[in-house]
């Protein structure tokens, strides 16, 4: 080895003994008799001296060294004493005095230092990655990373699980954005594609008999991207037979205490909180709510549509409705401007076209359309909202297709910028009972809500033929500080109710065995109640760091332009291979 120890590991039990580190200087100070350097590696710190008057050919070594240098250094651990101790460092008691010093490799002026007071722009840091991921915050988390799927892996193997790996090179089956296709040589014309889930597959373990099956999946989707979204992701997938819906919610409730437990020492009460569907968009306009922090969408429609506001009146007449947040405290928090502009833009981007708004002050509404109301629907819109004085009421008046996600973006507006929540609190819920479908107005016809395989309430089965938006699928989010952190459902297993989906999604039967005909060919042969869910890796680390943006906790991630600034990737290829493969290219000038 050519290190005794580490750079984080030294502490006053080892006064007195030679020892070798390996590491990078961190940082470099000359005293005039004595040069100091700080020798970090990922473990930590360790402050070497180097005493000048010895007039070594070490120490005139040591007075070339700068940040970034990968040295090895041997020496004798002493005391640094009470007057220089470090007490911001676990090794601040002692430094090692070096007798011996090599430069193993002499670095250029990095373009940051990784211990730097200010953190550099996103597009240097993933370009010099291997610079960016010695910054102690980085280290940090892909440790928490490490520690996390270990305690996954622990957890599944306890419980009986089975860890498979399924292909990577499958084929084309679409299952909401596009694939990444891989040309195939050996197959003239015909391409594999990357797995945008291991779904089928772990359907087919679950006919073969593997009833309790888990993976730390690789994903690819060729997808738009955002800050928690990356096109390459990881998931841990699950799959069980011979269940029901609460065995699989019960199973991933463990694993959230465990997580909570381990990786923040706090004990969480379980089972986790479960609310439908059509309850969470009623008062939180989403799917995915933020539910650190109270605030609540109420609904006043009724309180104001006889009222002589003419956007509240027409909205309610129109069969829209005026729905609103109540912002405790907030009345004078927020400029005229800011409502008017900043606000209004929130809610514009989801197509609301405005926002009205009043401040509490004596039980009544102040606002410059606080006139169009009676002194009796004031006090009831100010009781309806459990309003007090000081407080903010904002609405947006318009369908639920409009309001709620709306609304829904300018309540996690405020919860951030009003700090109403600590960043690193897991708050986790159960989302139960989604539509089976939606309807898509611009193909006039049904859609899977999730895909074409959830089971389906078994109270909703007639709603096939008079009612189809009323049919509740047996699936099932897990959300996270307002985030979808997991996702699955019930399969169907039987072909009779699989046939009255497909008919409802117009899947003919050609289409339906070109899509997932290996998958419906083993569900004839024997196939058991199943169901799984899958859990975002990525997304975990990054709730558990306190963390908004899913790069910080992938080693090497890519841009939102789905590009790798490090190793330049997507690239051109030689001409050469595209012939092989039988490809031209036909790129729009």
């Amino acid at each position: 080895m050519l290190r005794s120890h580490t750079c984080g590991q030294l502490r006053s039990d080892q006064i007195g003994q030679t020892v070798t580190l390996g590491g990078w200087v961190d940082k470099y100070r000359d005293h005039g008799g004595v040069v100091f350097i700080d020798l970090r590696d990922r473990y930590g710190i360790t402050q070497v001296a180097f005493r000048m008057e010895e007039s070594s050919d070490t120490q005139q070594l040591a007075a070339s060294l700068r940040h970034e240098d990968v040295v090895q250094v041997t020496g004798e651990v002493v005391s640094r004493g009470p007057e220089n101790k470090n007490p911001k460092l676990p090794t601040g008691e002692i430094e090692v005095r070096a007798s011996q010093l090599k430069v193993l490799n002499k670095s250029k002026t990095p373009p940051f230092e990784p211990r730097g007071e200010t953190v550099p722009n996103e597009e240097l840091r993933l370009q010099y990655r291997y610079i960016d991921l010695r910054r102690p915050a980085l280290q940090e988390k892909m440790v928490l990373r490490h520690r996390l799927t270990k305690i996954v892996r622990d957890y599944f193997d306890a419980l009986g699980f089975l860890d498979v790996e399924t292909p990577i090179l499958g084929r084309s089956t679409p299952e909401g954005a596009r694939d990444y296709l891989v040309p195939s040589r050996v197959h003239e014309g015909a391409f594999y594609a990357l797995p945008q889930s291991p779904q089928l597959f772990k359907q087919i373990l679950m006919v073969a008999g593997y009833d309790r099956y888990m993976q730390i999946a690789r994903c690819f989707r060729d997808e738009d991207l955002r800050a928690d979204r990356q096109p390459e992701f990881t998931q841990i997938d699950l799959e069980m037979a011979f269940v029901e819906q609460d065995d699989v919610l019960g199973v991933i409730d463990g694993l959230i205490a465990k997580l909570v437990k381990e990786l923040q020492g706090k004990d969480i009460s379980l089972p986790l909180p479960r609310y439908t569907h059509a309850e969470v968009m009623e008062d939180y306009g989403t799917d995915k709510p933020d539910l650190r922090f109270e605030m609540k969408i109420k609904d006043i429609t009724d309180l104001v549509k006889e009222s002589s506001f003419g956007v509240f009146k027409s909205t309610a007449d129109a069969g829209g409705r005026i729905r609103g947040l109540c912002v405790k405290g907030a009345a004078d928090k927020y400029s005229r401007r800011i409502l008017d502009n900043d606000f209004k833009g929130i809610v514009g981007e989801y197509g609301a076209k405005g926002l009205a708004y009043f401040k509490v002050a004596d039980g009544k509404l102040e606002s410059s359309i606080a006139k169009f109301f009676d002194e009796e629907q004031q006090k009831a819109i100010v009781q309806r909202m459990e309003g007090e004085d000081g407080d903010l009421l904002l609405y947006v008046a318009d369908r639920d297709k409009v309001s709620s996600p709306a609304l829904a973006a300018l309540r996690n507006f405020l919860g951030k910028d009003l700090e109403l929540y600590d960043p690193r609190e897991i708050k986790t819920a159960w989302v139960l009972e989604f539509p089976l479908v939606t309807w898509n107005e611009e193909d006039n016809r049904w859609d899977a809500e999730h895909h074409p395989f959830c089971a389906v309430h078994p109270d909703d089965v007639d709603y096939f033929e008079t009612d189809p938006s009323k049919i509740r699928a047996l699936s099932y989010d897990l959300v996270c500080n307002g985030y979808e952190a997991a996702s699955g459902s019930i399969r169907i297993h039987d072909p009779a109710t699989q046939q009255k989906v497909f008919d409802l999604l117009k899947i003919t039967a050609e289409e339906a065995e070109s899509r997932f005909g290996f998958l419906l060919q083993a569900l004839r042969y024997g196939a058991p109640p199943h169901g799984g869910i899958a859990l975002g890796l990525d997304r975990w680390v990054m709730l558990f760091a306190g963390s908004d943006n899913i790069r910080d906790v992938i080693a090497f991630p890519k841009t939102q332009k789905a590009s790798d600034l490090m190793n330049g990737a997507p690239s051109d290829v030689d001409p050469k291979q595209l012939r092989d493969l039988h490809i031209k290219l036909d790129i729009p000038q």
